[in-house]
């Protein structure tokens, strides 16, 4: 099989930058400047300022593995006219990786009232999708663009900043902002509509949070760049995407007795240049607190690390060198990856682990494996290397299964021991039925088109509708291979998107 890419540096030609302003229309509820009467009648006032966290987010289905956004601006009105700036620089984020949870893009210290706009520019915005055409695999990253400043449609919803802290949820609407209706283009030649949509909405902080509503962040991949002298904090980079380089989002991190480590014994085994997978909760002061470090490859002499799904697993071929090989998406990487796909090979010698995230595996109807060998195209997978430079089929060091989101429509609903079981059924355009069978594949699929998911109790849910039979929801969780069934142990359900 041979495999077309549009590799990074023929992308200028492709597409080009623009500039989005984005301007959101918020309906005033409290129509006093600067304060406003409650449900009772009593006046509320504002006094102060409150660190209000961007968080970025996304609404999408399974169409585009990858939608890389610049804002280069945030901003928001008062009702009095006052305006105050969210970003003290340019933020980039792929908000695919995002389908249904958070990620903070920054924090700033806002002064507490009623915002009844907002405003943002958008640089740049490169949606990717990945499948096939007559046998030949193709990934087309560059699918259109906007001609000038285009206005987003966004639901109204006033901003009122109050409190310590709260979150600011940006969320990219892909279906809307890309409005895709086929597969990938066989010429790489698609030409794509794109109108930038945006749903903006605050979220209140709890003081014990739980999910991606109320404040609690999950599955943050990074690079520490630098720790505290007392050991009790850390400085980490996201692994950036297509074209973020510097301006992709920086976290400080503080961590307590209550963390939990895992690859690394404690806060002291934390050094510059280790990859970390992270949890953790937003604090009232606006703070992160990490609940969980994970380090999955923990020496960092010529690291290279990415994660993304597998387009392809080859048990041999004449072409490569190393046995077997596989073919990534880099979504985010950092290191000699240069390209938006690489070969990587020497699997059989890689450390296979599972996230640290899900805590119930042992407790799941069935055995939740993850190796080279049962490994499938289409699973969240990090993977780490350490050549000296970006070569054909570098040896991979470690493997690591990381949790990812599937949109889909229900078609059982089951139950086995503690745990509810949902027969989900996935688009032809999902990647686990667009590239199960290809040539030189061993891991096969029985039916790669459904993936039964299993929640209990630590479930968190997010869907507005009961999980029905005929029901469209997104489901965030870890997918095993086992034994040709994908499996899912769940860890969040939203709603989900049209197909």
């Amino acid at each position: 099989m041979r495999a077309r890419f549009r590799p990074f540096a023929n992308r200028s030609a492709s597409r080009s930058s623009f500039t989005m302003l984005l301007f959101v229309p918020l309906v005033a509820v409290l129509l006093a400047t600067g304060c406003g009467t409650g449900g009772s009648g009593t006046k509320r006032t504002f006094s102060g300022n409150t660190a209000v966290v961007v968080l970025a987010s996304s609404t999408a289905n399974d169409q585009l593995f990858q939608f890389s956004v610049t804002l280069q601006s945030l901003t928001l009105t008062s009702q009095s006219g006052q305006t105050v700036s969210l970003l003290a620089s340019p933020a980039a984020d792929d908000f695919m990786h995002l389908n249904g949870h958070v990620e903070p893009l920054a924090t700033v210290s806002v002064p507490q009232g009623v915002y009844t706009s907002a405003a943002a520019t958008v640089t740049e915005a490169f949606p990717a999708c990945a499948g096939q055409s007559a046998g030949t695999l193709l990934v087309d990253e560059a699918l259109g663009g906007v001609n000038g400043p285009t206005a987003a449609s966004i639901a109204s919803q006033p901003i009122t900043v109050t409190g310590s802290a709260m979150g600011l949820v940006v969320d990219l609407q892909v279906s809307q902002t890309a409005q895709f209706s086929g597969g990938c283009s066989g010429s790489l030649t698609n030409s794509v509509p794109i109108t930038p949509t945006f749903n903006v909405a605050p979220i209140s902080i709890s003081t014990q949070p739980t999910n991606s509503a109320n404040g609690k962040v999950f599955g943050v991949e990074g690079i520490i760049s630098s720790t505290s002298s007392d050991g009790n904090s850390f400085t980490a980079g996201a692994l950036p995407s297509m074209n973020e380089g510097s301006i992709a989002p920086v976290w400080q991190v503080s961590m307590s007795g209550s963390t939990v480590f895992q690859g690394v014994g404690s806060a002291a085994g934390l050094t510059a240049g280790m990859p970390v997978d992270m949890d953790f909760v937003i604090r009232p002061d606006g703070s992160l607190l990490a609940t969980r470090v994970a380090v999955y490859d923990t020496n960092t002499t010529n690291l290279s690390v990415a994660f993304g799904s597998p387009l392809s697993i080859y048990a041999s071929g004449g072409f490569q060198a190393v046995y077997p090989l596989m073919d990534t998406l880099e979504v985010e990487q950092m290191g000699n990856l240069s390209s938006l796909t690489g070969f990587y090979g020497g699997l059989l010698n890689a450390t296979s682990q599972i996230s640290g995230q899900l805590t119930n595996l042992q407790s799941l109807p069935f055995v939740p494996t993850f190796n080279s060998s049962n490994m499938v195209d289409g699973q969240n997978v990090l993977f780490s290397t350490h050549a000296a430079s970006a070569t054909f089929g570098e040896s991979v060091t470690t493997l690591t299964l990381l949790p990812q989101t599937i949109n889909g429509t229900v078609s059982a609903i089951s139950n086995e021991g503690n745990f509810t079981t949902y027969t989900v059924t996935l688009a032809p355009y999902d990647l686990f039925p667009n590239l199960a069978v290809q040539p030189g594949q061993t891991s096969l699929l029985t039916n790669p088109n459904t993936v039964v998911v299993y929640a209990d109790s630590n479930t968190q849910t997010l869907n507005s509708s009961a999980i029905s039979v005929g029901g469209l929801f997104r489901f965030y969780g870890l997918i095993f291979n086992d034994n040709g069934t994908l499996r899912m142990d769940c860890a969040q359900v939203n709603d989900g998107v049209a197909e």
